[in-house]
């Protein structure tokens, strides 16, 4: 019998730290005595990016976030930059759930509205949770799915889709991607710690969340590896290539497809 050996939700969150940046949630708590605490507390919310309201930190904070993705990547398309932009906000928000579902057996409420997004920062600084609330329902993978797939990646998506015209397939190509990304390090970490219970919770939970309608599209997985039905446009970036687990082999127009986008 496998022991599971998890930790209370504490208001810090601090059993996602050692799991590296991306895991990481900051909350105001944490921030209490430094200088960013007051600027953070006035950082939109999410559910702002969500609803396309224009806030007064950063205007349309979802078009300065695309904008700023096009600016680093020398791109100036932003279905390429808005589809970047989806992938790494993915990437955050499947790590933060996963982390504390898979150490805490237990979940805070990710509500948007409780998310404050610092959309000029990068991880872990970009997102912040103003109230550490946790979910009755424990961290099953339904309580995953509702909160990450139903509470962001549907709103997140149909925002993209409205602005930028970005594909519905791709969209959830890089949200199945994100989750296998972060379901890797999570395992990674848990083995190289010798917490095989965290891995074993982990591969339970992705395992279900992939079995969602959504998500189960998205690629194909062997194992901890996954290849995706679509390409998320990064060979379109300069001096940008296809990823581990493109659709492509190589870069369209450069040899033959691997797989249909």
């Amino acid at each position: 019998m496998v022991l599971l050996l998890f930790v209370d939700l504490d208001p810090d969150l601090a059993a996602l730290r050692p799991l590296g940046g991306f895991f990481v949630l900051r909350t105001l708590r944490s921030a209490a005595g430094e200088p960013a605490a007051a600027r953070v507390a006035e950082l939109p919310s999410l559910a702002k990016a969500y609803r396309k309201v224009t806030s007064d930190v950063y205007g349309d904070i979802l078009t300065f976030r695309v904008g700023l993705v096009a600016d680093r990547l020398r791109n100036p398309e932003l279905r390429v930059a808005a589809s970047i932009a989806h992938q790494a906000l993915a990437a955050r928000l499947w790590s933060v759930a996963l982390g504390c579902a898979a150490r805490y057996d237990g979940l805070p409420d990710l509500d948007p509205r409780l998310l404050r997004w610092d959309a000029g920062a990068t991880a872990p600084d970009d997102l912040w949770l103003t109230e550490v609330r946790p979910l009755p329902a424990g961290a099953g993978p339904a309580t995953l799915a509702d909160v990450v797939v139903h509470g962001h990646l549907e709103p997140l998506a149909e925002a993209l889709r409205a602005r930028y015209g970005v594909a519905t397939g791709l969209l959830w190509g890089n949200a199945g991607s994100a989750l296998a990304g972060a379901a890797r390090e999570l395992d990674r970490w848990a083995r190289a710690d010798g917490r095989t219970e965290v891995a074993d919770r982990t591969r339970t939970l992705v395992d279900a969340l992939f079995a969602h309608p959504l998500l189960s599209p998205s690629g194909i997985r062997t194992g901890p590896a996954f290849r995706r039905r679509s390409c998320c446009l990064y060979y379109r970036v300069p001096g940008g290539g296809v990823c581990g687990d493109c659709c492509f082999t190589q870069p369209p127009g450069s040899s033959p497809r691997a797989a249909s986008g």
